[in-house]
């Protein structure tokens, strides 16, 4: 059996080149974990030794086998992420699970929202160029970038630009949508 220096080194050397190869910084890997900065750091410098649950959360954000974590074999051919796996952030009464895979992050992401009545995702701008295409699939929202706004219904498309403070809002009901923000 490997001594408890070496496992530590491999999996330390297994996170840090995902996650570099997915071009994530330890903060995007964090976020998309939710495993704080200062510990994902720590994992990667070999400080650490994770919990199962920490490494579970490490290794599904950076799309990891997590069986095949300290023998370097590859992950499946098709990768699978189960209902209620996916990583979620909820902000202000809108659950935002992330759809895309951590190395679209910044270029091409993909979310599932659902607002409660009355809630609101209020974002300052993206980068230039950057431009955001929401589908409502249930209920009503409204968008607004910039000066421009409008109402949406269930399977309305809207696609706007997001280099400038933009909003998507749940005015009468509940509802939700898929929005993919893609980055020029």
């Amino acid at each position: 059996m490997a001594d408890r220096s070496d496992i530590h080194d491999r999996l330390a050397a297994s996170l840090r080149a995902a996650r570099k190869a997915r071009g994530l910084s330890l903060d995007a890997a964090a976020k998309l974990s939710g495993v704080s900065r200062s510990m994902v750091s720590q994992i990667e410098r070999g400080e650490s030794s994770p919990t199962v649950a920490t490494l579970w959360a490490l290794t599904q954000a950076l799309q990891l086998d997590f069986a095949g974590l300290l023998e370097g074999r590859p992950a499946p051919g098709i990768e699978v992420i189960r209902d209620g796996s996916a990583p979620v952030i909820d902000r202000g009464g809108v659950t935002i699970r992330i759809l895309s895979g951590p190395e679209s992050v910044g270029a091409h992401e993909v979310y599932d929202l659902v607002f409660a009545p009355g809630a609101r995702l209020t974002s300052d701008a993206h980068s230039p160029g950057c431009r955001e295409h929401l589908t409502v699939l249930e209920g009503k929202l409204s968008v607004t970038s910039g000066e421009a706004a409008e109402a949406l219904g269930p399977g309305d498309v809207a696609r706007y630009p997001a280099d400038r403070a933009h909003e998507i809002a749940a005015h009468s009901g509940a509802a939700r949508a898929i929005l993919i923000v893609q980055d020029s």
